[in-house]
């Protein structure tokens, strides 16, 4: 306690009697449980679920889709890939990488605040964990790249290029995998890609272009016999579609594929494969256990935030609850909306998913108040076009973002039912995971 020579007798007399008792108060709630999970709300509550925003970017030249949502880790910046899923062979499109601050207050709807033009459609974006300005993209002609958007000029920062060592059809994912090898908590880049090729890359400081480290192949071999789909060779590839990592186990991730086989796969594998593609580093079969596959392509995958074995898939137009422990899933839906493009957990309650649909909509889900039935459908396109891509801000709970095909991106205000943690939901969730004996 500082005391100045201004300050009157009277009050340096109080401050000195009641020092050492709130001292000791303040001491004591340091060592003490009672608001152990207890987070302070600043936000004002709500019953309702409110559309913030509309965003699109006016100047794009091509009738281009919402193909991916990525937020920054500050939860302030929402990037926006533009491309087409209706290619009938090498892209020619012009699309753009662009980004919005929502806390800007000369925010502009129809304009992004920044728009970085790419030569072919962007199908996978994702920002740095850490670092709020460093972002993925993945390309439909298997480029890889990387931008700082902090710069004011020259954004791209490295790149993986196109040719061998490298993807052959287009990216579906890119992701930042936490190096645990690494002293200094650096990140390395992997990106999965309809070649079957799952590939991890590192960022070089000294050189543009991204250096290749390892590389899986998803085969048919990974398929068990009576689960396999189709009568492909066992050395074929199996396109990937979408990848989800394991919250507590780092080296542990589920992958979704084109023929419908659902994967749990490991950073860790040793088993050996061959790609014609890759000489340059060692292949190995990511695949450590196949679960009860989808008859059509697997959309979208994500692992519980809030459960060490429990995902989330999408797929045709069923959602499925897996255990990672068990081949049968511990939950089917059916929502009859059209195709199931995208799935994701809520960050905040263990009970609540979200899930963009082919007929326009965004179903969110609470497996406490009903399992099969949504408990809200939000409006993501008033023109009946498809919702491909939806994401929960994992920095401010409110929010989730949706994307059409219509080029255009919905920020929604979620109430306080969707995003406040209520009693027994990890009960529920435990519920689901409980193991079922043939």
């Amino acid at each position: 306690m500082t005391v100045q020579e201004e300050d009157s007798p009277e009050l340096l007399d109080f401050l000195l009697r009641v020092y050492p008792a709130v001292m000791a108060e303040l001491d004591k709630s340091t060592r003490s449980h009672a608001f152990d999970g207890y987070e302070v709300d600043w936000e004002e509550s709500s019953n309702s679920v409110q559309c913030l925003h509309t965003l699109s970017h006016a100047a794009l030249e091509e009738k281009l889709e919402v193909t991916c949502l990525s937020w920054n880790p500050t939860g302030a910046v929402l990037a926006v890939a533009y491309g087409r899923y209706d290619h009938q062979d090498w892209c020619t499109h012009k699309s753009s990488l662009c980004t919005w601050n929502l806390d800007r207050r000369s925010l502009n709807a129809n304009k992004a605040d920044l728009a970085i033009d790419i030569p072919s459609c962007v199908m996978s974006i994702a920002f740095h964990p850490i670092i709020p300005s460093l972002i993925l993209a993945g390309t439909f002609n298997g480029a890889v790249y990387v931008y700082d958007i902090g710069k004011e000029d020259d954004t791209l920062i490295a790149s993986s290029g196109v040719g061998e060592n490298s993807h052959k059809d287009p990216i579906s994912q890119v992701m930042w995998l936490n190096d645990p090898a690494s002293k200094d908590k650096k990140f390395k880049i992997m990106s999965a890609g309809g070649d079957g090729k799952i590939l991890i890359w590192r960022l070089s400081q000294s050189s543009k272009n991204l250096k290749l480290l390892s590389g899986f192949v998803v085969q048919t071999d990974s398929i068990p016999r009576n689960l396999r789909v189709s009568k492909a060779r066992g050395d074929s590839l199996v396109g990937v579609t979408c990848l989800s990592f394991s919250h507590e186990d780092k080296t542990t991730f589920v992958a979704g594929s084109e023929g419908g086989g659902v994967f749990k796969c490991s950073t860790n594998a040793t088993t050996t494969a061959t790609s014609e593609d890759i000489q340059s580093v060692p292949v190995h079969s990511p695949v450590t256990f196949a679960f009860h596959p989808y008859l059509g392509p697997i959309h979208s995958v994500c692992c519980s935030p809030h459960h060490r074995n429990l995902f989330l898939t999408a797929g045709t137009d069923t959602l499925r609850l897996y255990n990672m422990l068990q081949l049968m899933p511990s939950l089917t839906i059916e929502p009859s909306c059209g195709y199931l493009y995208s799935v994701r957990w809520s960050y905040t309650r263990p009970v609540v998913f979200a899930v963009a649909c082919g007929n326009g909509k965004v179903l969110l889900y609470d497996l406490k108040a009903n399992r099969i039935n949504p408990v809200m459908t939000l409006d993501g396109c008033s023109k009946g076009s498809s919702i491909f891509t939806a994401e929960f801000n994992p920095s401010r709970k409110y929010l989730l973002a949706s994307g059409n095909g219509r080029g255009e991106v919905k920020v929604w205000k979620l109430n306080d039912d969707l995003v406040s943690h209520k009693p027994r939901d990890q009960d529920i969730l435990e519920s689901l995971a409980v193991l079922h004996v043939d």
